[in-house]
């Protein structure tokens, strides 16, 4: 998460991260950027920070981007000025604008006109009792893609804290965010049952914290129904995250349960779009003249249900919650075909739990008990056919 303290460290982590990612290869332009297909559906949230960060400069760049990506739908975070943004979808042909304020740097959206059939498009949470929660109240784009109704809804929650979820204390920035996770929940699930509905935006806070401290606490408590599907990213390499200058990865995509399926697809992609690499000047410039945040992309097939156990094989999910582990931890897996079995195992190789699954069966709740400390593997598998992975981490 962002902080206004530590200014020092985040200058070594700055230093570090450019020597890592260095300037980008003279051979590539942004219009070598490729993403989006005729065959597929992509949406992207991007932060452009205080649009138009350099004015011009920051238009045009934004402008190629986006058509370079070739995204269908764009959730956009931080607009600070609408005629600069009307400008901007003037110049984007085959492209729609909806700005509702630039209010506290405003949310938008950036769609393709005939690809993307609005129903509405409407503001959430927007009296003064809720502006603890949401500084900018989230904006819902209800839609439909080649006959499939969609539901986004775009946030950017507050940023900075220290770390530490107090909610006993209404100012503190980690329970606004909790506070805020837990009211966008209750909507959804009062108003778009059965509905695909991806949440997304800048939502200021990791996925990685610890179950005490973890602002998403209600989404991953119920992940039958919820899936964040950048866990991966925020798991692994820091130079592959979204917020790189800090770094930390904070811009989120969240799924519901009626998406599971289609996102688990082979043909799935979901990834951090590193621009920079495709501009003359490298982070320095993308940094300077355009935005501090990456764009999160994922592109998939609609009604791309999987029906058949070869399918499961290939693509079913597993995960935990929380990780890292302290006392007890959830699996969450779809549904098995066919019982199944879970295990652990400690770094020696060594089975140091294991359950069998049932048929239909969807979690599964493991004490961790008195074992060490240190890094576990967990193994789903079926007729000792090995699924699925995960690393987990026991705390003391």
């Amino acid at each position: 998460m962002k902080t206004d303290t530590h200014q020092k460290l985040k200058q070594i982590q700055r230093a570090i991260f450019i020597l890592l990612v260095g300037f980008s290869a003279a051979s590539q332009t942004i219009e070598d950027i490729s993403f989006g297909s005729e065959d597929s559906f992509e949406i992207v949230t991007w932060n452009i920070q205080h649009f138009p960060k350099k004015n011009q400069a920051t238009i045009a760049y934004v402008r190629r981007i986006i058509k370079a990506i070739n995204a269908d739908v764009y959730a956009i975070q931080e607009v600070n000025n609408i005629h600069d943004f009307n400008q901007l979808i003037s110049e984007l042909k085959e492209y729609e604008g909806y700005l509702e304020s630039t209010y506290f740097a405003g949310l938008a959206y950036i769609y393709k006109k005939e690809l993307i059939q609005i129903n509405e498009i409407y503001e959430i949470y927007t009296t003064s009792e809720y502006w603890k929660a949401f500084p900018r109240a989230p904006m819902v784009m209800d839609f439909t893609f080649k006959g499939d109704r969609m539901i986004l809804m775009n946030n950017h929650f507050k940023c900075c804290g220290d770390g530490l979820l107090e909610n006993t204390n209404p100012n503190d920035e980690e329970a606004r965010r909790h506070k805020a996770s837990l009211l966008l929940k209750q909507y959804i699930d009062a108003n778009f049952a059965n509905l695909n509905v991806i949440l997304v935006g800048d939502l200021n806070d990791r996925l990685t914290d610890t179950a005490t401290n973890n602002v998403f606490k209600p989404f991953f408590e119920d992940t039958e129904n919820y899936l964040f599907i950048g866990y991966e990213i925020a798991t692994g390499d820091a130079t592959e995250w979204s917020f790189p200058s800090w770094p930390s990865h904070i811009d989120h995509i969240l799924i519901t349960n009626e998406l599971f399926d289609e996102y688990y697809n082979e043909d799935t992609v979901l990834k951090v779009l590193k621009v920079e690499d495709y501009i003359a000047g490298g982070w320095t410039t993308y940094e300077n003249e355009i935005t501090d945040h990456r764009p999160v992309a994922l592109k998939f097939n609609l009604n791309q249900a999987l029906h058949t156990t070869d399918e499961f094989f290939r693509t079913g999910y597993f995960m935990n919650y929380p990780n890292p582990v302290s006392t007890t931890t959830t699996f969450s897996f779809k549904a098995l075909p066919e019982q199944g079995e879970i295990e652990v195992f400690n770094i020696l190789g060594e089975k140091v739990f294991s359950s069998k699954i049932g048929i239909g069966q969807k979690s599964l709740r493991w004490d961790v008990k008195s074992l060490p400390a240190g890094f576990y593997i967990a193994t789903l598998s079926i007729n000792h056919r090995k699924l699925k992975t995960l690393k987990l981490l026991l705390n003391e």
